[in-house]
């Protein structure tokens, strides 16, 4: 089998690095193609939201991974994406970068990397990732609407005038995810992992209100297990497993 970032495709501008590893999945590419931009035109994020994607600033790239474990184990690769884009932000910037459960790196509060793994089934039943990875990195300012919310590693060492090589950026969090992709294969849980993510999980003890389509609901996080699920504890002392899916936790005041 091929290793992860062996073959990579870069682009100046493209519609989307996750639709661009689709269209070379379909057309036979094999495991561990890394797709890279400077710039898309319509940058994804989670359910359906547009990921803001300028030039010449920030990282966008997706890695198709044609998995050995089953299909019942694919939501956890983006908890091992963030734990590995954690990594590499901290070892490359030196700046105090945290989980947001499940798909996030933020920094001070505010978010700096988005991460969005899609499942895609074939006819025969198999089925391959697209993990796609948007870092925030020499962006100066954002658009009114998620100024609030959204920063990068730039704004965040503005002490240090020059700008972050996003190639040794790039390679550091590749490096840092074959390395853990490789750990979660041999057991095919993040067991192995799961102390460091609790670690720098910034809902970790921390009130959060649980946006379930069910019933939204406010608990305290208590961290992670080795499924990937987060662990709230309600008033009532009853915890409960959240999977990621189509549910969202927000902090009680604010983003995280």
């Amino acid at each position: 089998m091929k290793q992860i970032g062996d073959r990579i495709l870069y682009f100046e501008e493209i519609d989307s690095t996750n639709e661009e590893v689709k269209r070379q999945a379909e057309a036979g590419a094999e495991h561990g193609l890394l797709v890279v931009a400077d710039a898309q035109t319509s940058g994804k994020g989670r359910r359906g939201r547009c990921w803001e994607s300028p030039a010449g600033n920030n990282v966008f790239m997706s890695l198709l991974l044609r998995p050995s474990f089953g299909i019942e184990k694919a939501s956890m690769i983006t908890l091992v994406m963030a734990l590995s884009v954690l990594q590499a932000i901290r070892e490359t910037t030196e700046l105090e970068a945290f989980i947001k459960w499940p798909n996030d790196i933020v920094i001070n509060g505010k978010k700096v990397v988005g991460i969005l793994t899609e499942l895609m089934t074939e006819p025969d039943g198999s089925f391959y990732l697209v993990c796609g990875v948007g870092i925030n990195v020499n962006q100066r300012e954002f658009p009114e609407e998620i100024s609030a919310t959204a920063t990068s590693l730039l704004l965040e060492k503005m002490n240090e005038a020059s700008e972050f090589d996003r190639k040794s950026l790039t390679n550091k969090v590749i490096d840092c995810f074959a390395k853990n992709y490789q750990v979660f294969c041999k057991k095919e849980t993040i067991e192995e992992m799961l102390d460091e993510y609790n670690t720098f999980l910034v809902n970790r003890n921390a009130s959060v209100r649980v946006l379930d389509p069910k019933g939204e609901y406010e608990g305290v996080a208590l961290g992670i297990n080795p499924e990937g699920e987060l662990l709230v504890q309600c008033a009532d002392g009853d915890i409960r497993n959240v999977y990621a899916g189509e549910v969202s936790v927000r902090g009680i005041y604010g983003y995280v």
